[in-house]
């Protein structure tokens, strides 16, 4: 039997495909699956409008997750029969000043060097793409392919394909202990019983170097990352956008970005905030991306306000993913994805999967291994 600690959107995808490969998979959640970091996502699918400075070695992994996508929220659509309202109309960066524009000729010429698909615009190319944008708009990156999906509805469907492929999942149960037998992992101790198992994936997001009885050496560096989120209403007859929007942000919000969707919410986020496991929410933290907001896309003030919500990024130490093999034997991590877990799931849960079953460790993980973490 394989084990998986935690049900977010990767653990329960790696779920999915190893109950494909006629494993016997339990999964385990300390609350409800996907209720942490991947409800609280936006589904941005988006590895070039997302890129930030010293990430060059997360792009080729991001870019090709993004090439699976679509065959990924097809074939999940067909086994299940929900629609994850996987959107092609594209992203679009913009500057509102000459500071931001300046930033966004780097940003552009960084993308022609490495021949990544991508379309500069002038103030009146945005508006005439997206009229509802502000008057202020002195250009922008549009970014065809950065796509974008309903991380609520993927989760809803991941939930279904993996208990239809035969998967087992407890939720609300936490896990009291890795046991380990002679440097393997052989079991996990729950409800104060030992459940044997011939492999464990660690894939408990921001919890994930918490679990008691990790080795230490195969502990994941891994640490949360607050993020607060708030959803606008549209009008049902006039959506005020079809792309995904990045624009510029302040202290607080580094760049703001607003996602449409198609039932007519309008997700804005997101705040970046060191603050340990506190997942309130703030008036400064809703004050800075309503300000933010509005100053990219006037037109929500007089939108009404559905919904706020904060989430935990779990973001490792140089904050990209860790994937594959702990050093201890029986234990693979599939952690740390930060913003990136909607985004890398499907190739998150194939290449952990062909690693469980083959043992070899592909050229597209090997970067993100444990191991680099581990001082010579």
């Amino acid at each position: 039997m394989i084990a998986i600690i935690g049900g977010g959107i990767c653990g329960l995808a790696i779920g999915w495909r190893l109950a494909q490969e006629g494993f016997s998979v339990t999964i385990v959640d300390k609350g409800k699956a996907g209720m942490e970091a991947s409800w609280a996502a936006a589904g941005m699918l988006a590895p070039l409008i997302e890129a930030e400075h010293a990430e060059e070695m997360l792009l080729p992994l991001a870019i090709e997750s993004r090439k699976r996508w679509p065959q990924f929220a097809a074939e999940l659509e067909n086994f299940t029969g929900i629609n994850v309202d996987y959107r092609t109309e594209g992203t679009l960066q913009i500057a509102l000043h000459r500071d931001d524009q300046e930033a966004l000729e780097h940003r552009y010429s960084f993308f022609k060097k490495n021949n990544f698909e991508i379309e500069k615009l002038s103030g009146s190319q945005v508006k005439a793409l997206q009229p509802h944008l502000s008057h202020n708009v002195t250009g922008g990156i549009l970014s065809p392919e950065d796509h974008q999906v309903d991380n609520r509805l993927v989760v809803s469907a991941l939930l279904k394909a993996f208990k239809k492929a035969g998967g087992i999942l407890h939720e609300n149960t936490e896990v009291d202990e890795i046991c380990t037998n002679n440097g393997r992992v052989n079991g996990i101790c729950m409800g104060g019983e030992k459940v044997v198992v011939e492999h464990l994936v660690l894939s408990a997001g921001a919890w994930s170097r918490n679990i008691p009885g990790i080795p230490k050496d195969a502990r994941p560096p891994v640490r949360p990352l607050k993020g607060q989120m708030l959803a606008l209403e549209m009008p049902s007859k006039m959506p005020l956008l079809d792309h995904v929007i990045w624009g510029p942000g302040n202290a607080i919000v580094s760049n703001i970005y607003l996602v449409p969707k198609s039932d007519g919410r309008l997700i804005i986020g997101a705040t970046v905030e060191e603050m340990g496991y506190d997942t309130r929410i703030t008036c400064g933290g809703l004050f800075e991306l309503l300000r933010a907001g509005w100053e990219v896309l006037p037109s929500i003030y007089d939108l009404p306000v559905l919904s706020s919500w904060a989430g935990l990024r779990p973001a490792s130490r140089d904050d990209a993913p860790i994937l594959g093999p702990s050093g201890v034997d029986g234990l693979t991590i599939a952690t740390g994805h930060h913003r990136n877990g909607i985004l890398l799931a499907p190739i998150t849960a194939s290449e952990i999967t062909a690693y469980i079953t083959n043992q070899k460790v592909s050229p597209l993980i090997k970067p993100f291994q444990l191991n680099r973490f581990q001082k010579p």
